[in-house]
């Protein structure tokens, strides 16, 4: 799987863009029809602690997989957002069995 990573008006270290990738490529177990994803890493200018999102679209055969997770790291952005696209992996691969 293509994994893109974008980072707005910072530099993501290689530590975190290593995490993320792992975190994305274990979805391939979840559904074998993954084409490539593209991460957006921002920091959004609040004065509250949960200001790192992760916005993650995750392209499969005939259709685009969306989540958006806001936290205190993008670690915790970037996991939660994975596991939602998870939940929405699995709902799409029932859809397509029961057709």
């Amino acid at each position: 799987m293509k994994v893109s990573i974008n980072s707005v008006h910072f530099k993501a270290d290689r530590k975190l863009e290593l995490f993320i990738q792992e975190k994305l490529e274990k979805l391939d177990n979840f559904y074998d029809g993954i084409i490539g994803s593209e991460v957006m890493l921002k920091v959004e200018n609040t004065e509250s602690r949960d200001n790192k999102i992760a916005e993650i679209r995750l392209a499969i055969r005939g259709n685009d997989l969306y989540a958006r997770k806001q936290s205190k790291t993008f670690e915790e952005a970037a996991d939660s957002a994975v596991d939602a696209l998870k939940k929405q992996l699995t709902r799409y691969k029932e859809k397509i069995r029961r057709v």
